[in-house]
């Protein structure tokens, strides 16, 4: 957030749809500041939902709204990164050819929108804390919606450390991070103890991340009623996403234990929190956007959507249906000799235009109102096998039964094609599967630069820094061969080396100009 420029109150929109939320004899206004938007229980829920509302569709170049950070741009971002999928325009091209400056959109939105959400978390935190001491909530109430904001708040610092700071295994987390704003900042006096708070440690962070997650897995509801069991914060969700961060901090002991609250030690796989289960096909998260499978979702609806240039079937869509074809899949993931030409999953793509293949996981082409996924039940189950394996060193079983529970529901014949011990002559055999399975189970979610990033520097599986691509113009339809080794495709974009200043983004020269501190602590090579 360019904090010189923003003293921030929360934003409330005049209709706000959320899922399973009633309002009645709404007063018209379009905001409330931070000191009348806490005086009443009804005051303080609608104030909660224009933090979600922040985090799904933030403010744009000329203000407009798109879906900045976690509406739709986190998975386009970090598609984008990677090499799976494909860029068609110029949309994505600064992200897709790392060709980001301190000044390009896609980057300075990312890091303005996502600090703009902690400081929404941070005004929700001192309000409702302020609430229950002047006996508006009570101490239950008020730590369940202090919960949510922290929630948010840790998503938020865990997706900026992934695009500005190297990973916590370079240098032991030693590296610059991002500044921890733990205070609201509503005032002029406030932006200046904002502006005194330089970059932390990448350490630092992840502690801090973690704390706000261990505190929202303590007050948030285990269970929620309806559809905000998906989109509002609830315990399982916390424990959900330190299994993610903890993968990031190559902690696979933690990873095992958070997990282990969420995944029983035998199939059938039904957590025993949340009652989080697997859907019976791949194809069942995306057609319902509210099942089981969804542990914590953004909210989408046809009335309040980030729009034709921030919707997720729009961005992915094919022209053909309604979307616009931005993103696209590569032939390097659709050739991949791990991704089985009869596994189920390729029947989430479609092709209209006898040139690529797009995405059917977003498919609501009018009404724009597909959820965006944060984190699945899947997810964590992959989470706990891969650490189970780095744990033990072995081929262990129930590392490999959790990831043919994800695997075999994607198989045309999973009796005869089912994963077995003798399939995998070590550990790292079992490895690679489990990040290969990765990579075509969250195709199209937005998940390739997080394992990019986090695998920079293992000695076996890192892609050795951002990987070289396809460009559209080499990426016609007769490139899209199962026989055809991913290897011998062209790939004009080049690869860039992790030691590379251009795997990270550099901050916002906007934040630069008016933040003297992080002046001095700009991302080098920038």
């Amino acid at each position: 957030m360019n904090i010189k420029k923003t003293f921030f109150i929360i934003l409330l929109p005049l209709v706000l749809l959320f899922a399973s939320c009633e309002v009645t004899d709404l007063t018209p206004q379009n905001a409330l500041s931070e000191e009348t938007g806490f005086e009443t229980p009804q005051r303080i829920e609608l104030a909660v939902l224009g933090m979600y509302n922040a985090a799904q569709s933030g403010f744009y170049a000329g203000g407009q709204v798109r879906g900045y950070p976690f509406g739709a741009a986190h998975i386009q971002q970090g598609d984008m990164r990677g090499e799976d999928m494909l860029n068609q325009a110029l949309f994505y091209a600064i992200t897709y050819e790392s060709t980001y400056s301190p000044a390009s959109a896609n980057n300075v939105f990312m890091w303005n929108t996502l600090f703009a959400l902690v400081n929404q978390a941070n005004v929700i935190i001192q309000g409702v804390q302020g609430a229950e001491s002047n006996g508006v909530l009570t101490e239950a109430e008020a730590n369940a919606y202090e919960a949510e904001a922290r929630f948010l708040r840790a998503l938020s610092y865990h997706q900026l450390l992934i695009h500005f700071a190297r990973p916590f295994g370079d240098n032991n987390g030693a590296n610059p991070g991002l500044p921890i704003r733990d205070f609201a900042v509503t005032n002029a006096s406030t932006v200046d103890v904002g502006i005194a708070v330089g970059r932390n440690t990448v350490a630092e962070c992840y502690d801090f991340i973690l704390s706000d997650l261990d505190f929202a897995e303590a007050n948030a509801p285990v269970t929620r009623g309806g559809n905000n069991q998906v989109v509002r914060v609830t315990s399982g969700a916390a424990v959900a996403l330190k299994t993610r961060v903890y993968q990031h901090l190559q902690d696979w002991a933690s990873v095992i234990t958070e997990a282990n609250k969420l995944v029983p030690n035998m199939a059938p796989f039904t957590s025993p929190v949340g009652n989080y289960a697997l859907q019976a096909s791949p194809a069942g998260p995306f057609t319902n956007n509210f099942t089981t499978e969804s542990i914590f979702s953004i909210l989408n609806s046809d009335v309040d959507n980030p729009g034709v240039n921030g919707a997720l079937a729009a961005m992915s869509g094919t022209p053909a249906l309604g979307g616009r074809g931005l993103i696209r899949i590569s032939p390097i993931a659709y050739n991949n000799p791990f991704w089985r030409a009869d596994d189920l999953r390729r029947s989430l793509l479609l092709t209209q235009d006898g040139r690529s293949y797009y995405t059917t996981k977003f498919d609501d082409y009018a009404g724009r109102s597909d959820n965006a996924p944060i984190i699945r039940y899947a997810e964590v189950l992959l989470n706990l096998s891969e650490a189970i394996v780095r744990n033990t060193n072995s081929v262990d079983a129930r590392a490999l039964a959790l990831l043919n529970a994800v695997r075999d529901r994607a198989l045309a014949s999973p009796t005869t094609q089912t994963y077995t011990a003798g399939d995998f002559a070590n550990a790292n055999a079992l490895l690679d599967a489990i990040l290969n399975e990765r990579r075509i189970e969250f195709l199209g979610e937005g998940l390739r630069w997080s394992d990019i990033h986090r695998l920079a520097l293992d000695p076996n599986f890192s892609t050795g820094g951002i990987p070289a691509k396809m460009s559209f113009g080499e990426a016609v339809f007769s490139t899209y061969n199962v026989n055809t080794n991913p290897n011998t495709l062209p790939k004009s974009i080049p690869a860039i080396p992790y030691s590379d200043f251009r795997f990270l983004w550099p901050i916002p020269a906007d934040e630069l100009a008016n933040n003297p501190t992080l002046a001095q602590q700009q991302n080098p090579g920038y």
